[in-house]
């Protein structure tokens, strides 16, 4: 961990290379060689129990290695995250839109991981799950390695409940709450989902929390996570999320704007802790870019979670 960003692992592949700054030029061409030898130069090349590595260290097929990426005038996101629960085990927090879970691309410092890391000064931090960048809310971390595989079982095994709150266009013809289930796989270009025919592989419960004139608040709980899955669903029902870039069409990508921010918020986490068998229940405070669902927020709070209906819709 270096100033709350977490290292990359790689682990090298075959090849001819007669050294890992050798294989690094090769599995990253986009990244020179000078590049490569400054990080070498200032430590940010480590071996898997955490030493520098030389440039000229010799290159290992099956060995790991870890390094740290580095981004040239990575933007600086002023939207501030905010910890909803922090104990010995678990961190949930609420992060805004645009915030990154965790670094990719061109983001790296601004993530709400390496923000929590830095914050907490808890290096051993790992997000249990992920949100695009581009919805905000709820986000659950792992604190303890000790424990995390316990916590980690809840979302592999559907332990856990989710809700989402998400402002579109009404659907008065559509009997609530109402299944949505498809069969999702990559689509064009690579950051997208759609439907394909086949049997399914995500399902999600969708119900009404507000009727407006222009547009509902609506209440999702997704049974499986796939990418996007929320989104696709609401596009496929005819009522995309308010300021959806992706969906049902590809916009111009243009600079991020909280004024048209995506209207789709993580609220609650809901699950027996399986430390104590005790249930938990964590509900996104408001803030700034929820404004579209806040009418909604308060009786939202208040309603069970939802169950999966024997309704079955498509």
């Amino acid at each position: 961990m270096l100033d709350g960003v977490p290292a990359s692992r790689l682990q090298l592949p075959p090849g001819p290379w007669a050294t890992v700054l050798d294989g690094l030029c090769a599995r990253f061409p986009a990244i020179d060689a000078a590049t490569w030898h400054a990080r070498f130069a200032r430590g940010r090349v480590l071996d898997v129990d955490g030493h520098p590595l030389d440039a000229d260290a010799a290159y290992r097929v099956g060995a790991e290695i870890r390094y740290f990426r580095e981004v040239p005038d990575e933007p600086l996101l002023l939207s501030v995250e905010t910890v909803v629960h922090a104990d010995a085990h678990l961190v949930v927090a609420c992060k805004p839109h645009f915030l990154p879970v965790a670094p990719t691309g061109a983001w790296v410092r601004e993530t709400l991981l390496s923000r929590l890391v830095r914050k907490l000064g808890n290096p051993a931090l790992v997000p249990l799950h992920r949100i695009d960048r581009d919805t905000a809310g709820l986000v659950m971390f792992s604190a303890d390695p000790a424990s995390r595989g316990a916590y980690q079982a809840l979302f592999r095994e559907r332990r856990i409940r989710k809700h989402y709150l998400a402002l579109a266009p009404p659907l008065p013809a559509l009997a609530f709450p109402h299944v949505q289930r498809s069969r999702l796989e990559r689509g064009e270009p690579f950051f997208r989902m759609r439907e394909v025919p086949g049997a399914h592989n995500s399902e999600t419960v969708v119900d009404v929390a507000a009727r407006g004139h222009e547009a509902w608040t609506y209440r999702l709980a997704p049974v499986t996570g796939r990418k996007h899955q929320l989104r696709v669903h609401m596009a496929a029902l005819g009522a995309p999320i308010v300021h959806d870039r992706c969906y049902p069409t590809l916009q111009v990508r243009n600079a991020d704007d909280s004024d048209r921010a995506l209207q789709l918020f993580a609220h609650a986490l809901a699950f027996d802790d399986p430390l104590s068998g005790e249930p938990r229940t964590f509900l996104a405070p408001g803030g700034a870019g929820w404004e579209g669902v806040s009418g909604a927020m308060q009786e939202a709070s208040a309603a069970p979670m939802l169950e999966r209906p024997h309704a079955v819709g498509r």
